[in-house]
């Protein structure tokens, strides 16, 4: 489980993993900004999922993924962002339907968005930077 593979079912397993820690930072990060220091949700939520996508990115090229299509590690980047970047539009998009207009409490509302936008930048990254 430790070294670097192409098993699909692993690299899902694991990106679960680096998508729960990267999650905890985002989650963490959107109560300390909007309870702790009075920002609105979707503020906070922008700021913490940009948070969230660069531990993301560190372990996922570290621990997930075995290669990238690219070796210019900036274009990779400015990729996986920009797919993150989609990720954000979902989970603003996502956040404000169940929390305003369903009226679930945004912490709920973050949880239910997170497991959906976690299925988009999974597939995403693996197909566009991560298949040989």
């Amino acid at each position: 489980m430790t070294g670097k593979t192409d098993n699909v079912f692993i690299q899902f397993f694991r990106y679960c993993i680096v998508g729960g820690l990267a999650f905890l930072v985002d989650y963490c990060l959107l109560f300390i900004l909007s309870d702790k220091c009075g920002l609105h949700y979707l503020l906070s939520a922008s700021i913490a999922f940009i948070a969230g996508l660069v531990v993301n990115y560190l372990l996922s090229i570290f621990w997930v993924f075995s290669e990238s299509k690219y070796q210019d590690k900036r274009k990779e980047f400015a990729i996986f962002a920009f797919i993150g970047v989609i990720g954000l539009g979902l989970t603003e998009g996502l956040m404000w339907l169940f929390t305003d207009l369903t009226g679930l409490h945004y912490l709920l509302s973050k949880l239910i968005t997170a497991a959906l936008v976690l299925l988009w930048n999974f597939f995403a990254r693996k197909a566009v930077l991560f298949t040989k």
